[in-house]
C-alpha cells in the first residue's frame, strides 16, 4: 500500500509540475520577458527561463512515467477486468505521450528562437515584422504550443482523477443500509 501511495503521489505531483510550470511560463515568464526594453532581450530572457525549467520538467516527465508504470503494475488485474479501465488507460497514455511530444517539440522551437534572439521580437512568441521567416515560424508555433502544453497536462490530471474515481465502489453507502 505504501508503494502505491508513493507512486500515486509522484504521478500526481509530476503532472501538477508539468501543468503549473507550463502555465506559469506562458503567462508569467513570457509575459514578463515581453516587458524588456531591448527587443533582443525579450526572446533571450524567455529562452533562458525556459532552459532553467527544462531539467525540472524532464525530471517530472521521467518520474511521471515511472509512477505510471508502477501504478499500472499494481492495478494490472483491474485494468484487464474492470469495464472501461483498459480503454481509459490507453487514452491517458496516448494523451501523456502526445503532450510529452508537444513539449519536446516546443523545446526544440525554443532553442531555435534562442539562436535567433539577436533579431529581436515584440515578445517571446510575438515576432517583429522584420524578423526572418525562420524566427517568425518558430514564434508563431510557440504561441500555440504555450497553451496546448498546459491543456495536455490538464487532461492528464483529469484522466488520472477519473482513474482514481473508477476504483471507488459504485455506491459507498450501500453497505451501510440494512
Amino acid at each position: 500500500m505504501a508503494g502505491n501511495l508513493v507512486a500515486r503521489s509522484v504521478h500526481d505531483l509530476s503532472a501538477a509540475a508539468w501543468f503549473g510550470g507550463s502555465l506559469m511560463g506562458a503567462i508569467g515568464l513570457n509575459g514578463a520577458a515581453a516587458q524588456a526594453k531591448d527587443p533582443a532581450e525579450r526572446t533571450r530572457l524567455s529562452s533562458a527561463g525556459w532552459m532553467k525549467w527544462a531539467p525540472v520538467q524532464t525530471a517530472a516527465f521521467a518520474s511521471h512515467l515511472v509512477a505510471d508504470l508502477a501504478i499500472a503494475l499494481e492495478n494490472k488485474g483491474r485494468i484487464a477486468t474492470q469495464d472501461g479501465v483498459a480503454r481509459d488507460t490507453v487514452i491517458k497514455t496516448a494523451v501523456t505521450l502526445a503532450g510529452a511530444g508537444v513539449t519536446l517539440y516546443s523545446g526544440i522551437l525554443g532553442k531555435k528562437v534562442e539562436k535567433l534572439a539577436d533579431q529581436g521580437a515584440r515578445g517571446a512568441t510575438e515576432p517583429q515584422p522584420a524578423a526572418s521567416d525562420e524566427l517568425k515560424s518558430a514564434q508563431q508555433q510557440l504561441k500555440i504550443l504555450q497553451w496546448a502544453i498546459p491543456a495536455f497536462a490538464a487532461a492528464v490530471v483529469v484522466l488520472g482523477a477519473k482513474h482514481g474515481e473508477m476504483q471507488r465502489p459504485k455506491n459507498v453507502f450501500a453497505g451501510l443500509r440494512s
